[in-house]
């Protein structure tokens, strides 16, 4: 391909931490984290406006002027049709029919007994209400999502919040997944879709303090404004001691 001058992205590595937060900006696919870092995948996907920027918070991203191969709107397309298809063949056709894609619905369990010696005397209750729980598994059309309450989180919330299924989890259908290293731009499409078709009351998301995590957040916006549903989405940030940070709950 011909080589231009054009303005292009351009990454600074020393800045960046691998947050992940540029990549669902970027409607092109034309950034990913490869090796704990944001790479730009090709100069043929990025079209150089530039819709990443705000995300960063580190400030390792700007628009700079290069030789670079030129944007490729056609090829963008079927970079897009492709980069999802594992998705939906997870969703839909998983092989030996994996327990983990089975749409089921759960009663919330009561406070039981251990069955151990070694364990505590008591042992809180699962306020779960459904399985599959990650977002990558659970299809649109799962009949839980009907008019319900959603919490995502962070997958790293469940090992660090212990109050989890007394606080958070009550009365919501959660889906979990990890902003920095799953495929962000997947998670957008799948939320848009539910946000279209499920009749969503409310959206909670749960993340942790790192950088990182608050990808969660942008995807859920990216899915929002995508969508064109009205939602009300609360944030909710854990710190790595397993605490609601004080004054962190709030409307996005």
């Amino acid at each position: 391909m011909k080589k231009v001058t054009r303005k292009i992205i351009e990454i600074d590595e020393e800045r960046c931490d691998g947050c992940g937060l540029c990549v669902p900006s970027c409607a092109e696919g034309a950034i990913q984290i490869v090796d704990g870092k944001a790479r730009l995948v090709a100069d043929k996907f990025c079209d150089g406006l530039g819709a990443c920027l705000g995300e960063c918070p580190n400030d390792a991203l700007r628009i700079v002027e290069r030789d670079a191969d030129d944007f490729d709107e056609e090829v963008v397309e079927e970079r897009l049709k492709h980069l999802r298809p594992a998705q939906k063949a997870e969703e839909t056709s998983l092989p030996c029919g994996c327990p983990s894609a089975q749409v089921r619905s759960l009663e919330p369990q009561r406070a039981a007994q251990p069955a151990a010696r070694k364990l505590k005397a008591s042992r809180s209750a699962s306020a779960l209400s459904h399985w599959p729980v990650q977002i990558r598994l659970v299809p649109a059309t799962a009949p839980f999502l009907k008019g319900a309450d959603v919490l995502v989180l962070a997958d790293c919330v469940p090992v660090a919040y212990p109050d989890l299924h007394q606080d958070l989890l009550p009365g919501k259908v959660v889906l979990v997944g990890c902003p920095k290293l799953d495929d962000t731009e997947s998670y957008v499409e799948k939320f848009a879709e539910i946000f279209e078709k499920a009749g969503i009351r409310s959206v909670t998301v749960a993340m942790m303090e790192v950088p990182c995590c608050h990808g969660m957040s942008v995807i859920v916006r990216k899915a929002l404004k995508k969508s064109g549903a009205s939602i009300p989405v609360e944030e909710v940030v854990i710190t790595v001691r397993g605490e609601a940070q004080e004054g962190e709950r709030r409307s996005a």
